[in-house]
């Protein structure tokens, strides 16, 4: 009975051992980081063979992985019982899906139009009891550099200094910029360049330099480029420059003095029209009623009545002579009537004055 029992052993060992081996595996392969750009699709693969001794019930699961070992991993898409269930963000799981049968060795998905926010760890799980396997990808998403602009820093003046730049203002890091010379044309052997920053420094500039340099700027998903043409010019007369300067400069301020000075005289010019003007409406007085006629009046007073062709004549009753005779005194419009030299001489109405003298 014993090499029976023996040979019972054996025989069950080895088909232990031959069905560990034949257990499901995941047979995709590739690189486990994938690096693509932004608004593109990406594949991952998860093609996995079941064992003979795998006859449990086929689930598939596809996670998004937490960096975070504390934090739980995010279901997104399971195949169980011949169902598709998608889980979590709708903004992902609506561009997700089996590429192939998952129930006939093909869990692999698809993610379209990516985003930088789909970047992350995916886990594909196989189980089918008593087989499990898993695969594990990286999914890096980059935006892929925009056009470069390039310039020149300071002058393209012979003999000096040259620094030509290159920057791309969108695009996932890393950014590597390389400057090239159209035309198969070397780089100048003074020149120096920083792929990082996107600098050419050429020291020693000559004509030799002269032509046409692209800069390409690129990272892992794509790449852009700009072009300069680069001249050579004959060094300026910087005395001269600086002389012309301080001349416009002294010109200038002189002209702002003088505007300065012609708002003021302006201004004082104003405000003495405006004092004069003050001052007369000061000294001058309200006008007075319109008096009459002084003919009138002095014939209203005197009592002269005017007739034509006849002389005016004015006769004073109260007033008594100088000899003390209540005669009275009869005065004519012609010559003045002798007096005696004590008396005074008689009023007379004179046409030049239009009143009596």
């Amino acid at each position: 009975m014993e090499p029976v029992s023996s040979w019972l052993a054996v025989a069950t060992l080895a088909l232990t051992l031959h069905l560990n081996t034949e257990a499901l595996e995941v047979t995709s392969t590739g690189p486990q980081t994938i690096q693509k750009a932004q608004w593109e699709t990406v594949k991952l693969g998860c093609t996995y063979t079941p064992g003979p001794g795998d006859t449990g019930e086929l689930d598939i699961e596809w996670s998004s992985l937490s960096p975070d070992m504390t934090q739980k991993d995010k279901l997104i898409l399971s195949y169980v019982g011949g169902q598709t269930h998608q889980y979590g963000d709708p903004s992902l799981y609506k561009r997700i899906q089996f590429t192939g049968d998952p129930a006939q060795g093909d869990a692999s998905i698809a993610i379209s139009n990516l985003r930088v926010s789909d970047t992350a760890t995916y886990q594909c799980k196989v189980k089918k009891v008593p087989g499990v396997d898993t695969r594990k990808i990286t999914l890096v998403v980059m935006v892929p550099p925009s056009s470069p602009k390039c310039w020149v820093e300071g002058g393209e003046e012979k003999g000096g200094m040259v620094s030509l730049r290159c920057k791309s203002y969108v695009g996932s890091t890393p950014l590597s910029y390389v400057w090239t010379r159209e035309g198969g044309q070397p780089i100048p052997p003074t020149a120096v360049q920083n792929k990082e920053t996107g600098e050419l420094l050429i020291k020693n500039h000559t004509d030799g330099n002269v032509g046409t340099y692209v800069c390409m700027a690129k990272n892992a998903v794509g790449e852009g480029q700009c072009k300069y043409a680069l001249h050579a010019y004959n060094p300026t007369n910087k005395t001269g420059v600086i002389v012309g300067a301080v001349i416009g400069a002294i010109l200038l301020l002189l002209l702002l003095l003088l505007l300065i000075w012609l708002l003021i005289c302006c201004c004082h010019k104003r405000r003495y029209e405006k004092e004069v003007a003050n001052e007369i409406k000061e000294d001058v007085q309200a006008p007075e009623s319109r008096p009459t006629s002084r003919n009138s009046s002095l014939r209203s007073v005197l009592g002269y009545r005017t007739h034509a062709g006849v002389h005016y004549n004015a006769v004073r009753n109260d007033q008594p002579s100088r000899n003390g005779s209540g005669r009275s005194a009869i005065y004519t419009g012609g010559s003045p009537q002798p007096t005696s030299p004590s008396e005074k001489p008689p009023i007379t109405y004179d046409h030049r004055f239009g009143y009596p003298v």
